[in-house]
């Protein structure tokens, strides 16, 4: 019989540990939280210290039930929840909720779900660490009160089933703040003037960009201007001025934090933060691996330290000697600029084994894990290489009073860039031969080549722009980042188009309310300066009710104030061009639990309703109707013809609005091809899209 029992928060981990601990173990998981605080009241006693009140989330019973079991038989039990403020917590509540006072209780965490891993937690445990949970209630708490005390009035002022946060309200107004800058922002015109010269020593061109004139760059704001310079420029001779030659080293990246990783997954992968945390969260917690069972083959996900362990930088360098040579391992890591705190108990995110290269791992994994790992091991390695190393040549041309300017580099050592690069390595190589100029070489000029910009506004965030503006200002932790984008995108304060975040008009209202009525809820700095104050109260240098009491008489007072002063807001639902089959009226889009819907304006007295069909602004080839976008009954989007049945037409790609050139019918979009709908014509193309140029 096991003697004693390992309690862990998901039940994909209970078999990996198992398998580690042997006989003597029992491993049973408590399915995250056990106890919060009750949904139908706020939960906090604010006449008795904020004394919070918590209760068994509805559905946990029959866990605790178990456990309880489980706790009378063992001799020790070990709480193994994960190694963060929000694990500690569950290890507490679950120490209350099964009451084990009486009992030899012991606090583990790893960092890793591997055997050394594991294995070393047990003589390593220790006592639940109350300042820990002290932080994470601390956060939970003010979270609920700004929820239970603004929520209901933006429900009286605009819609029922509304919400403010302290995270997502200030999420939101970032992306508010962001919109008005883009709406207020007027183009300015200017020009780029290149040169296309020839020298007698190379056999091509170069392209020189203009820069000035001697005394410093000189930026071309009209026709006119670029007219003059042109003018000015008439037989002219071009003259080598200066040649600089030179090296530049490029370091290795850091490894992956919680926020770099959904930055670089949503960037190269196209994944969504909630989609990176899902995938990262089953590479961490364990996969089927042919030979070795299931194991768990990346570090815990949730982390803003970019620290490796001294043993996995030995074992990596190791790695990177005996395949890619001793020039390209690292002799020690790099560390961070950052100054701010951060959760140092923890690693960076990276490969529990770095000999499970991703090849070795494709089997193992399904298409999306295979790569998210692939990008997380790749990482890793390369922050443990050698710097690439470029040959730098830049070179100063004089025409008259003007300067222009060319420059190349090619890389003499590719050091990390052997096994990580990304679009801005790749733009860093330039191999235009420049080596044969020297100063005084006079240049052919072949023509020049003018070109009229408009300076572009900023550009709308995206999800990965948005989680590296919060880390930079501090909002939030790892933790937070993914829910806190999922929530204003499911309250349809945000909408998400071809990865672009944009304010709906509900957004806008909800917004405008909490800057109004709480000016300091949603202001960056007091937030930023609160996370802080939360970061204290970990350390133990701040009690966690002295941030309560401090937060809660000035958050009361604001919403008796809003209560009286603010007026109720009215947001008209949107009409579809839609008529209803029952009494004729325009039907207006609707929110449900499963998405849109149509509805009639005329309810109660007309209760019809139907589905609401997005359409995708092409004629179907075959009917001339709407095609409109469908889902599968697993989800998968596809595009079909509004008056199906009767109309059979149907792709999975998206239609582009271009016709084929050979047999007329539809193209559809496939990354950057255009394919013909028409299996049997099969014409492709170059799908061109359109760039904006930034000055």
């Amino acid at each position: 019989m096991a003697k004693y029992l390992v309690i862990v928060e998901s039940p994909a981990k209970v078999k990996t540990i198992k398998k580690f601990l042997g006989p003597n173990y029992e491993v049973a998981a408590s399915n995250g939280h056990v106890r919060d605080l009750p949904k139908s009241q706020m939960g906090i006693d604010v006449e008795h210290d904020y004394e919070p009140k918590y209760i068994t989330i509805r559905g946990k019973g029959d866990i605790l039930a178990n456990l309880r079991k489980l706790v009378k038989k063992a001799e020790k039990v070990y709480l193994a929840t994960d190694p963060d403020r929000e694990g500690e917590a569950i290890s507490w509540h679950l120490y209350e909720a099964l009451k084990l006072s009486n009992k030899k209780v012991y606090r583990i965490a790893f960092n890793e779900i591997t055997k050394n891993a594991v294995k070393d937690s047990l003589k390593n445990a220790r006592e639940i660490d109350m300042d820990l949970v002290d932080a994470q209630q601390a956060r939970r708490i003010l979270d609920r009160m700004m929820g239970y005390k603004i929520s209901p009035l933006l429900w009286a002022k605009v819609k029922r089933g509304l919400s403010a946060g302290r995270v997502q309200s200030v999420a939101l107004r970032i992306i508010c703040d962001r919109e008005e800058e883009i709406n207020a922002f007027i183009p300015e015109e200017y020009w780029t003037l290149d040169a296309q010269l020839k020298s007698k020593q190379e056999k091509n061109s170069l392209i020189a960009k203009f820069h000035g004139t001697e005394q410093g760059k000189l930026t071309i704001n009209s026709e006119e201007e670029l007219n003059k310079i042109l003018d000015d420029l008439k037989g002219k001779p071009f003259e080598v001025a200066d040649v600089k030659k030179g090296e530049r080293v490029k370091k290795a990246p850091l490894p992956f934090t919680t926020s770099t990783l959904q930055q670089e997954a949503s960037k190269v992968l196209n994944f969504s933060t909630q989609k990176t945390m899902r995938l990262a969260q089953q590479l961490y917690e364990g996969v089927d691996v042919k030979g070795l069972g299931t194991v768990g083959i990346i570090t815990y996900l949730r982390t803003d330290s970019v620290r490796i362990s001294e043993e996995a930088a030995t074992h990596a360098r190791e790695y990177i000697s005996g395949q890619y040579g001793l020039k390209y391992a690292a002799e020690e890591m790099k560390e961070s600029k950052s100054t701010k705190k951060v959760q140092d108990a923890h690693e960076a995110i990276r490969p529990t084994d770095i000999t499970r290269t991703p090849f070795s791992m494709k089997e193992s994994l399904g298409r999306d894990q295979f790569r998210l790992y692939q990008l997380i091991w790749k990482r890793f390695v390369a922050s443990c290489m050698t710097s690439a190393v470029y040959e730098t040549t830049s070179i100063r041309i004089q025409s008259g009073e003007y300067r222009f300017h060319v420059s190349a580099s090619k890389i003499l050592f590719d050091g990390f860039m052997s096994v990580y690069t990304n679009e801005d390595n790749e733009k860093e190589e330039n191999n235009i031969l420049l080596g044969s100029l020297e100063k005084g070489d006079l240049l052919e000029n072949l023509g020049f080549e003018p070109k009229q910009h408009f300076t572009q506004p900023p550009a709308h965030y995206t999800e990965a722009s948005l989680v590296r503006s919060l880390e930079e200002l501090g909002i939030g932790r790892p933790s937070t980042y993914s829910p806190t984008i999922t929530t204003i995108i499911a309250r349809r304060y945000v909408i998400k188009e071809n990865k672009n975040l944009y304010v709906s008009e509900l957004g806008e209202v909800v917004n405008r309310i909490m800057k109004d009525a709480f000016p300091s809820l949603v202001d960056v700095d007091f937030t930023a300066n609160l996370e802080a104050l939360l970061d204290k109260v970990e350390e133990g240098v701040v009690a966690w009710k002295t941030v309560i009491s401090n937060f809660y008489p000035d958050l009361d007072e604001a919403v008796q104030i809003a209560e009286k002063e603010l007026a109720e807001v009215e947001i008209a639902d949107e009409v579809s061009d839609e008529s209803c089959d029952v009494c004729g009226r325009m039907m207006v889009v609707k929110y449900g639990p499963h998405g849109k819907f149509l509805a009639c304006p005329g309810f109660p007295d007309c209760r019809f309703t139907k589905q609401y069909l997005e359409k995708a602004g092409i004629a179907c080839p075959k009917c001339n109707k709407d095609i409109v976008i469908r889902k599968t009954k697993k989800g998968r989007r596809y595009y079909g013809c509004i008056d199906n049945p009767n109309c059979d037409f149907m792709v999975w790609q998206k239609p582009s609005e271009e016709k084929c050139e050979l047999c007329g019918g539809i193209m559809l979009e496939k990354g950057n091809k255009l394919v013909c709908s028409d299996e049997q014509c099969g014409h492709i193309k170059e799908r061109i899209v359109e760039k904006t140029v930034n000055k």
